[in-house]
């Protein structure tokens, strides 16, 4: 069954949400939290997951205490945007496990990517030996983070999630 955010009531939402902040909750306690017996939210939890709104639990690490403090985002700019550069593009950013996060921007770069690493020096590794590298790349700019304010994968109130 094909689902979207337009689909969900507020019981889907509420497991979203509640999972969406304690992934390793116990179905009883989740059923609980939501206000329905253990069945019923065990089959939503199951059409959730199988129509792909949840696609999966992971721990969450702490990327600092790993040693893991420099962040730099990316800009980066492209000598051809067509589809076929685009899809090249982005399959080779999916190799680079120091990009965090790659997105497709409107604007006047093409994207904007978080790159985490151990030090400036192994950022400019990164950048010199993987990232200007890139199929396509023209240029980058970068902007190294002095302090994160807010990094977590909130969803925003349930209300914004369509329906």
């Amino acid at each position: 069954m094909q689902m979207d955010g337009r689909d969900m009531d507020e019981f889907d939402r509420a497991i979203v949400r509640v999972l969406s902040e304690e992934g390793r909750i116990s179905i009883a306690d989740l059923a609980r939290r939501i206000g329905l017996s253990k069945s019923p939210t065990q089959a939503r939890l199951r059409r959730l997951e199988t129509s792909g709104i949840i696609t999966g639990y992971r721990a969450l690490v702490d990327p600092i205490r790993l040693g893991l403090d420099h962040v730099a985002f990316v800009e980066v700019r492209l000598r051809d945007t067509s589809e076929k550069a685009l899809a090249g593009f982005n399959a080779a950013v999916a190799r680079i496990g120091e990009i965090e996060q790659a997105h497709l921007i409107a604007g006047n770069f093409d994207y904007l990517m978080k790159v985490r690493t151990r030090s400036m020096n192994a950022y400019r590794r990164v950048l010199a030996e993987k990232i200007s590298t890139l199929p396509h790349v023209a240029s980058t700019s970068t902007y190294v983070a002095m302090q994160a304010i807010k990094e977590e994968g909130a969803l925003g109130p349930p209300d914004d999630w369509g329906g």
